[in-house]
């Protein structure tokens, strides 16, 4: 089987934008492919390096996420990033070859360094993220990195490396394709993308009265005043989780758009729904949660996975580098 590598740093308890936005695409790419899945704790230190108290709590509750939603430690390899040494080495090796242009170039680089003003990501760490993450995909000689369209820059700059390490030392690793990742719209509460750091999110195993307050807070059509206007539900954040959570969503869509149905009673429908729908994830969780040891024991297998694939990868690296 072909393989791929793709990892998320650890923030904690993930919420639906996780989900739909790549989750649900992890759990089937494991019938297709032998899967790396990396806790990228590591990553998390190149913008939270001031206060790293939450990274051990935050990796372990985003496996038992990921675990409840149908990551399968027996199809895939679940690991920390960080107890993995050849990730750091072949970092240092690929950061020889990698032009600082390159770097200066990357848009996320340049779009966090104007939109974060609260963190000084001044630092070497965070410019030379897009190399590790070169590193961490090349040390499987992953054939292909699932992502979404804003993430192809960064895999067409690890590919950039790739081809100029292989250019020097031979043809070592494979360039990754990629997998592009078509997920459905999961907008936050407040209309923006749905985001921790934006207070917008609903949990993968939020409860229910949770959900139903949340649901309350969601914004609605402007333009619906009273319960009998017209609405809009294309522009509408209830309508669009209707869509995910609710079979009769087109019957929805109409009532709204003659006016025959309110927000009020739209909410309400769509907490039933969403309480119902999650409820298998909601108990999974919870029973996977009580065993804390389960979730070490998976790491530490996933750890003697990922350092036999990585050590095999180091030792051609260095013959062909000629050390020694």
């Amino acid at each position: 089987m072909k393989r791929i590598l793709s990892g998320m740093r650890p923030s904690g308890k993930l919420h639906l934008g996780h989900f739909f936005g790549a989750l649900s695409n992890w759990v089937r790419l494991q019938d297709e492919y032998q899967c790396f899945y990396m806790v990228a704790d590591w990553h998390a230190l190149t913008t939270e390096y001031e206060d790293t108290s939450k990274t051990a709590e935050s990796s372990m509750e985003m496996v038992i996420d990921w675990l409840t939603v149908g990551i399968d430690p027996e199809k895939s390899v679940i690991f920390r990033q960080s107890d993995v040494a050849e990730h750091a080495e072949l970092f240092l090796l690929l950061s020889m070859v990698t032009p600082l242009g390159w770097l200066f170039r990357c848009p996320t680089y340049k779009e966090q360094l104007k939109e974060v003003q609260n963190k000084d990501l001044h630092t070497f760490g965070f410019l030379g993220y897009p190399v590790l993450q070169a590193a961490d995909i090349l040390l499987y000689r992953a054939n292909a990195v699932p992502v979404g369209e804003d993430q192809l820059p960064h895999l067409e700059l690890t590919r950039e490396i790739c081809r100029r390490f292989n250019n020097f030392y031979g043809e070592l690793f494979p360039e990754p394709q990629a997998i592009l990742t078509r997920s459905a719209r999961v907008p936050g509460i407040d209309a923006r993308k749905m985001s921790k750091s934006y207070d917008n999110a609903i949990n993968i195993g939020e409860e229910p009265d949770a959900i139903k307050k949340k649901i309350q807070q969601m914004f609605t059509d402007p333009q619906k005043i009273r319960a009998n206007d017209q609405g809009h539900p294309e522009g509408c954040v209830v309508f669009a989780f209707q869509e995910l959570y609710n079979p009769g969503a087109k019957k929805i869509e109409s009532e709204c758009r003659s006016g025959s149905r309110g927000c009020v009673a739209c909410k309400k429908e769509l907490s039933e729904a969403m309480a119902e729908a999650l409820k298998p994830l909601r108990e999974k969780r919870k029973e996977i949660s009580r065993d804390k040891k389960l979730i070490e024991k998976i790491l530490q297998e996933g750890q003697k996975k990922a350092a036999e694939a990585a050590l095999a990868t180091m030792k051609d690296v260095r013959k062909a580098i000629r050390l020694k």
